[in-house]
């Protein structure tokens, strides 16, 4: 079931949980991630939380434009005060899942003492980007969304399919050679493995020429000094620009062309087509 019917409201979430409610919830309080996605769909949270990577401020890197909107920040999942969540009253929460089992930045627990369901929506690297999109497209529509509305961002999937083409375009034949990574401290960096980010594998798609960062272990990234960024001789990096991540400036080669990237990208057509198009802007010779 899905969208409200004559038994009321409910969503099979990535994890095979029907969410229910008895009618279309109106107050969702989300993960920073997904509340930014629901935003440019057209939902506006009345609240949204962090992660165990963020503190008691939200991360600009990830709060696309809920902080413009005015919605509150209630400070990092897990360590949620119990009190200052039920008193924005809220019929149902939103959170994402990496292994298809979990909510990630939310304990189920504190969901369900208040008696309100929770939706955890997959962002990992099994499901290609256009379905993670599509989901979150689902729920927004679930939850009253009307496509290209007065709180819609953009025009949906005709601004990201433009964003992709040019991207495509960019990337040319034979294009400079992109590493993405996440910095881990002054001694230490993350390079990411394309195949396992849904946004990076569809670059890749597209054309975008990423470099083998390497065997090792790690599905998601290999971890090493931040020599081995330098080694690989990228020609553009795209680096993790979260707050908790460390800036790889003065730390690859002088010559490569940087541009943010976040891994939590918010899972909406406007949210990546703004990231594809940078993308593009960087690659053009």
């Amino acid at each position: 079931m899905s969208g409200a019917g004559a038994r009321g409201w409910g969503f099979a979430d990535d994890r095979g949980v029907e969410a229910v409610a008895p009618a279309v919830p109106a107050r969702v309080v989300a993960y920073v991630r997904a509340g930014a996605a629901l935003l440019d769909l057209g939902v506006v949270p009345v609240a949204v939380y962090g992660s165990g990577h963020d503190g008691p401020e939200p991360d600009p890197a990830k709060d696309g434009g809920l902080a413009a909107a005015g919605v509150p920040y209630l400070g990092p999942g897990r360590a949620l005060d119990e009190e200052r969540l039920r008193a924005v009253a809220p019929d149902l929460v939103v959170d994402v899942t990496y292994d298809g089992k979990s909510p990630y930045a939310v304990d189920e627990g504190l969901a369900e003492r208040l008696g309100v369901p929770l939706v955890a929506l997959s962002v990992g690297g099994e499901l290609p980007l256009g379905e993670i999109i599509g989901r979150f497209g689902a729920l927004g529509a679930a939850l009253g969304a009307v496509p290209g509305g007065p709180e819609a961002v953009g025009d949906g999937g005709g601004e990201l399919a433009a964003a992709e083409a040019a991207v495509r375009v960019a990337a040319g034949a034979a294009g400079p050679g992109v590493l993405a990574l996440s910095g881990g401290g002054p001694e230490q960096v993350h390079l990411a493995r394309p195949g396992a980010w849904p946004e990076l594998a569809r670059l890749a798609e597209l054309g975008v020429r990423f470099l083998d960062p390497g065997p090792g272990p790690g599905a998601n990234w290999l971890t090493g000094g931040w020599e081995r960024a330098a080694e690989a001789g990228p020609e553009l990096v795209l680096y993790d620009d979260r707050a908790h991540a460390t800036s790889p400036v003065g730390r690859v080669p002088a010559g490569a062309r940087l541009v943010p990237w976040s891994p939590e990208v918010p899972p909406s057509p406007a949210a990546y087509a703004r990231f594809f198009r940078a993308v593009a802007r960087a690659l053009e010779p």
